[in-house]
């Protein structure tokens, strides 16, 4: 079996240097339109193959996205990463992948372990505020953030309505009927979490006191709370919740079922995100649509723009989420 050709077998059949070579198959102006042409030819002829390493060597570009996650499990994230990486293949990139795993220090060491090896980041972490970005994200780094709440970003930043449609929520809820509202929040230290909060008491100011559960956005956190729920009498527990994220009601709605209180007769259930599973479970989820794989695909093309010299100025998009009602709670009252 013949060798694969290498860049100086195309050199030397198309009569030219090894540096002209290099530039005519990576773009470079400053080659004749024929020499360009004849190399090209050459190439395909030889069925010339360009080594990535040495081209990134080159080019200064590893074609490669890095994206950093609090976590990759779970339909939310499945939904975010299949956004990001149907708009980086579309784009000819790749995406590395890493997860913080909720730790300050783990997204710290991956973000240093992604420089240099990817052209630009993606960082979703609910550590990145302006200290933790300054003292971990390389300055000639580009990067998006995600669901961020740094205050003067020096990049661009894409999130999601969270106070508005956790405020829309509450008060369908209050609509409906609702009264005694909990809210089943998320961790304390998650940008998101705090904002869905801050929407739930703005929602239900004028009507009601708050009624706050402690959650972490995970299924078992739902479970947890609602035991603590059916240890209450049943005079005295709220008629509805608010989870603040799909996974969290999905965890509730079991536990509440398997006491035996019935949804929504005797309490009403919405969640946040809306998961593809939400619309499956019985009753259905009633729930805030979050575009999540359009976030992740937004966040990669506005990164490749950049990295193109078509750079927007920093500052905040914040994308539109829409209430769904479905069987978990019911319609509003007219």
């Amino acid at each position: 079996m013949s060798s694969p050709a290498t860049i100086k077998d195309v050199a030397r059949v198309a009569g030219v240097s090894v540096a002209t070579v290099s530039r005519a198959l990576n773009g470079a102006e400053n080659v004749l339109p024929h020499t360009r042409q004849r190399i090209v030819e050459v190439a395909r002829e030889l069925r010339y193959s360009p080594s990535g390493a040495a081209r990134s060597l080159i080019t200064r570009r590893t074609d490669t996205i890095g994206a950093l996650l609090p976590d990759l499990h779970g339909e939310f994230f499945s939904e975010l990463i299949r956004g990001i990486d149907q708009a980086a293949r579309a784009r000819g990139l790749h995406l590395l992948l890493s997860s913080s795993h909720d730790d300050a220090v783990e997204a710290a060491a991956a973000l240093r372990a992604m420089n240099g090896r990817v052209d630009g980041l993606i960082v979703m972490s609910p550590h990145a505020d302006d200290d933790f970005l300054s003292q971990n994200l390389p300055p000639a780094l580009p990067a998006v953030l995600l669901n961020s709440g740094v205050s003067k970003p020096a990049q661009r930043v894409f999130a999601v309505d969270n106070f508005g449609g956790a405020r829309a929520m509450t008060e369908h809820l209050v609509r409906s009927g609702r009264r005694r509202i909990a809210f089943l929040g998320g961790p304390q230290a998650n940008f998101e979490a705090r904002e869905r909060e801050r929407g739930y008491r703005a929602g239900l100011a004028a009507h009601a006191e708050p009624w706050l559960l402690e959650g972490d956005f995970s299924e078992a956190a739902g479970e947890r709370a609602g035991a603590a729920l059916l240890a209450l009498p049943a005079a005295q527990r709220p008629d509805a919740v608010f989870a603040a994220n799909d996974i969290m009601a999905i965890g509730l709605l079991g536990t509440l079922q398997a006491g035996g209180v019935r949804l929504p007769a005797d309490m009403a259930l919405a969640g946040f995100d809306d998961i593809p599973i939400a619309r499956y479970v019985s009753p259905a989820l009633t729930t805030m649509h979050v575009p999540i794989a359009a976030l992740g695909q937004q966040a990669l093309d506005a990164l490749a723009d950049g990295l193109e010299g078509h750079a927007a100025d920093p500052g905040a998009t914040v994308m539109p989420v829409q209430l769904v009602v479905r069987q978990s709670c019911g319609s509003p009252k007219p």
